[in-house]
């Protein structure tokens, strides 16, 4: 769980803002973020509004700290921190809010990429009993959706055709989609290229994820618990009457022109998407990052590029324009 802060709203860089990360309780305490203080914004990453910081010779005594809550209705229940970190959790993992983000983030772009499945339109079918776990959006029909608020016959069709678009998916976005605890897209996607198969996935030990490169111990203990959990390994054999799990492809070409970089895509791509992209980059060997960092190797920068564009230039890190990329990648099918 995320604490934001809710704001005056105000212009900040071309938007009105009335919301700004306040990132987890460290943060908070270590700003003094107080109820009722005057602070200062900006946009990390020129996206996201954050709080910087506050400015205490504008407070008039009536300002109150910020005391975390022990229950979150949402959560069903009460919250506990993450051992080790700074975040909090829902203490029942079956609760309502993380059912609907569980279930968002299945038809999310990064993993299965269902046209039309938001999460406005998961809650509405979670309130509906139409869907409670990721192989019941399989099961939906027209009939289900076409008297639901906000639908209609085309409507109903169109997101029908966009789930049944998905039932061939390749095995790193399937991975990516189950949501298991420390395995994020590129993880998920190290993971099918090297195990090839759901099923070598799901017979694997830990010890052969411990294998993979990029996975330790943690990331290998989470996702071996994942595939051993019986009510998991049910809803996975369910989904699987259902859909149809792409194998990854072996490497056995030679090194692609990117093999062993750190890839950054920043700004608006025109001729290719930011995933397409990344499967690109991945089938040339090289592994897709978030951020430039000293460990980055090239950044290619779309239009519109913004703070990474300018960090990979004060790093030195060489930078590249979406034809160049696209020209680099050209052998790559």
């Amino acid at each position: 769980m995320t604490p934001v802060a809710l704001l005056r709203p105000v212009r900040l860089a071309g938007t009105v803002v009335s919301r700004a990360t306040l990132h987890n309780e460290d943060q908070i305490k270590r700003l003094d973020v107080r109820i009722g203080d005057t602070v200062i914004l900006r946009k990390a990453g020129d996206i996201i509004p954050e709080v910087v910081r506050v400015i205490p010779e504008m407070r008039n005594g009536t300002e109150e700290p910020y005391v975390f809550p022990k229950e979150v209705e949402a959560c069903g229940g009460p919250i506990e921190r993450i051992p080790g970190q700074a975040a909090y959790r829902c203490v029942n993992r079956d609760s309502y809010a993380q059912l609907l983000r569980r279930l968002a983030y299945f038809a999310s772009r990064p993993a299965l990429d269902i046209d039309g499945l938001g999460p406005k339109t998961i809650e509405l079918l979670v309130k509906a009993g139409l869907i409670s776990t990721f192989d019941d959006i399989f099961r939906l029909t027209e009939g289900d959706l076409v008297d639901l608020p906000g639908f209609g016959e085309v409507s109903a069709k169109n997101l029908i055709a966009a789930i049944a678009a998905r039932r061939e998916i390749p095995l790193g976005r399937f991975l990516t989609a189950l949501g298991i605890e420390h395995v994020g897209e590129e993880t998920a996607h190290a993971i099918a290229a090297a195990l090839g198969s759901i099923e070598r996935v799901k017979d694997a030990t830990v010890e052969d994820f411990v294998a993979i490169d990029g996975v330790g111990e943690v990331v290998a203990r989470s996702i071996y618990a994942w595939m051993h959990n019986p009510n998991h390994r049910a809803m996975l054999g369910r989904l699987l009457r259902h859909v149809r799990v792409i194998p990854a492809r072996a490497a056995t070409r030679s090194p692609g022109p990117l093999s062993g970089k750190t890839v950054v895509l920043t700004g608006a791509l025109q001729e290719i998407t930011r995933d397409e992209a990344k499967r690109r980059i991945r089938e040339a060997g090289g592994h897709p990052a978030g951020s430039v960092s000293k460990e980055t190797d090239l950044v290619v920068a779309g239009e519109k590029a913004g703070a990474k564009l300018k960090r990979a230039k004060e790093l030195g890190i060489p930078i590249i324009g979406e034809k160049e990329f696209l020209a680099m990648l050209h052998s790559i099918v």
